[in-house]
């Protein structure tokens, strides 16, 4: 399986994909509306400019491929209508016309939000699947429309990871980098002596290669990812903290009042923080991963701690790159909205 089509792949786990695969021997196509702006790459890749709700793009992408990892999706901060469209009507373009080229492997990056707010830890896949806000009830329609294909003639694996960072990454986690680095003490919902867990995206593209390359009869699955050594929400964030050396805190926020806070400023758009994260940040949140160890033989090899810093490395020595922009992808800072004048506070 050397010819591998990336949907989304000049996104943050696009670009890392991208270069996990060329450096391990791939051939890579990559479908993207948004410009694919690295040059360390870009002539070693076929691009096709597209839409992956634009039938007749994904039909030239996906010609010549053996296999497609399906990366593209609109995220929370998008609208409603754009969510919907991306992550349910295009998957269904690229699983359609994936069957319809003979592609024999197909993995679909999910997320850990389709199992919603829990009310237990850890989480496993045979868990509920409870959608919140638009995001997490599309990540459900997609995966849905990915076991309707299964017995097709292509072997399709499901990967659920919990929220990935690492180079490239900044959205919401350029909150922390960026309050770690002027020197500000951080705030989080809470006591933090919860447990939560993240993932490094270089582990994420580990597992995608075993799926990519594994044995045919662990595919048809769904998967758990995440880091295996990870403490509290507390403990991982003051490890950013204590990097940027400027003697900065954790600071516990009430829950309460921070969520009446959070809710109206997000119905008014003046905070980048949506439902499921602020409904889940105080709480623990970890998924088990011994399936994906036992099935595919993931071995992580980054604790949350090494992901965050290995992160808030690369935010800094790559602040001229971003700097002055925002958005709602990963590859951009978040806009701060009001969290950018209480930062004063800190």
């Amino acid at each position: 399986m050397r010819r591998v089509l990336v949907t989304g792949g000049s996104g943050f786990l696009g670009i890392n994909l991208t270069r996990h695969l060329l450096g391990h021997g791939f051939e890579v196509s990559n479908i993207d509306f948004a410009p694919f702006d690295y040059p360390d790459c870009k002539a070693r890749i076929r691009m096709v400019d597209g839409d992956i709700r634009d039938r007749a793009r994904v039909d030239n992408a996906m010609e010549g491929v053996d296999a497609v990892v399906h990366c593209a999706a609109a995220l929370p901060l998008y609208s409603e209508e754009d969510i919907m469209t991306t992550d349910v009507d295009g998957t269904r373009n690229v699983v359609q016309s994936a069957l319809e080229h003979g592609v024999k492997r197909f993995v679909h990056i999910s997320s850990t939000a389709v199992y919603g707010v829990p009310d237990h830890h850890p989480l496993y896949e045979s868990d509920a699947l409870v959608g919140v806000g638009a995001y997490g009830r599309a990540k459900i329609l997609a995966e849905e429309i990915c076991a309707d294909a299964r017995g097709k003639g292509m072997r399709i694996t499901v990967l659920r990871p919990k929220s990935f960072i690492g180079p490239e990454r900044l959205g919401v986690f350029a909150l922390l980098y960026d309050w770690a680095y002027t020197g500000h003490n951080f705030p989080i919902l809470g006591k933090g002596d919860n447990p939560y867990q993240f993932l490094d995206v270089e582990d994420l593209c580990d597992a995608i290669q075993l799926c990519l390359e594994g044995p045919e009869e662990v595919l048809d699955d769904v998967y758990n990812i995440g880091a295996e050594k990870f403490t509290t929400l507390r403990e991982d964030f003051q490890a950013v903290l204590d990097e940027a050396g400027r003697g900065k805190r954790i600071v516990s926020i009430p829950v309460g009042p921070a969520l009446v806070v959070l809710r109206l400023l997000e119905k008014v758009g003046g905070s980048p923080l949506y439902q499921w994260i602020y409904d889940t940040v105080f709480r623990e949140s970890f998924v088990a991963i011994d399936k994906a160890k036992e099935r595919l033989n993931f071995r992580p090899k980054f604790s949350n701690k090494d992901a965050l810093i290995r992160n808030y490395r690369w935010y800094v020595g790559h602040l001229e790159d971003f700097s002055g922009k925002a958005g709602v992808t990963h590859r951009v800072p978040w806009k701060q909205g009001v969290l950018g004048l209480v930062k004063r506070l800190f």
